[in-house]
C-alpha cells in the first residue's frame, strides 16, 4: 500500500510538472513586450503583469491601497495609462506618502481611476481619432472626467484637466483585459 501511494504521489507530482512546462511553453510563444525589466504577457490581466515591472512598483502600491486590485483584475477591457515610478517622483515631495494613507483613499481612487479608459483603445485607434479630431481626441475616463489625446511628430500625448501632458513612452502593452499605454507623469483630474 505505502508503495501505491508513493507512485501515486510521484504520478501528481509528474503531472503538474508537465502542465506547468506546457503553461510556460505557451507563454513564451506569446508576443511579449518588456516593461520595467519584465515581459508583459497578453494572456494574463493587467495586475498580474503590472506587478512585475519594476518601473511601476509605485503604481502597483497605490493600486492596492485604493482597494483597485480586484477591479484592474476584472473581464474589463480596461486601457491604463500607466505612470512609471520617475512620473510619480514628478509630484511634489510627500504627496505619493499621503495619497496612500487610508484616510485619502477616496482622492487616490479618483487619481487613479483618472488613468483609466472603459475599453481597449489601442495606440492606432487614438490615433486616428486624433486624426479624425483635427489635431486632438478627448475620451472620458472612468472617473467621468475628461483627457485630450494628441500627437507631435511620431509621439502620442495626453493633457489631463490642469493642462499638463504626458508622454505615452510604451504603447499597446495588450492585456488579458485590455491594455496599458506606459506614460511619463501623474494626471490630474
Amino acid at each position: 500500500m505505502k508503495k501505491l501511494t508513493k507512485i501515486t504521489a510521484l504520478a501528481a507530482f509528474s503531472l503538474s510538472v508537465m502542465f506547468a512546462n506546457v503553461a510556460v511553453a505557451q507563454m513564451s510563444k506569446e508576443k511579449t513586450v518588456m516593461v520595467g525589466g519584465a515581459p508583459m504577457y497578453p494572456s494574463k490581466n493587467i495586475v498580474e503583469n503590472a506587478v512585475n515591472s519594476k518601473d511601476h512598483t509605485t503604481l502597483v502600491a497605490a493600486v492596492k491601497a485604493a482597494g483597485l486590485v480586484e477591479t484592474l483584475s476584472s473581464k474589463g477591457p480596461f486601457t491604463v495609462l500607466a505612470p512609471t515610478n520617475a512620473a510619480f517622483d514628478k509630484l511634489p515631495k510627500g504627496t505619493v506618502e499621503t495619497l496612500v494613507k487610508p484616510e485619502n483613499k477616496a482622492m487616490l481612487t479618483k487619481i487613479l481611476t483618472y488613468h483609466v479608459l472603459a475599453g481597449k483603445h489601442s495606440a492606432k485607434s487614438i490615433w486616428a481619432a486624433v486624426a479624425k479630431g483635427a489635431g486632438k481626441a478627448t475620451m472620458t475616463t472612468v472617473q467621468g472626467e475628461k483627457l485630450t489625446f494628441w500627437t507631435k511628430g511620431k509621439d502620442l500625448y495626453v493633457r489631463d484637466a490642469k493642462g499638463n501632458d504626458a508622454k505615452v513612452t510604451i504603447a499597446d502593452v495588450n492585456q488579458s483585459n485590455g491594455v496599458i499605454h506606459v506614460i511619463d507623469a501623474v494626471l490630474m483630474p
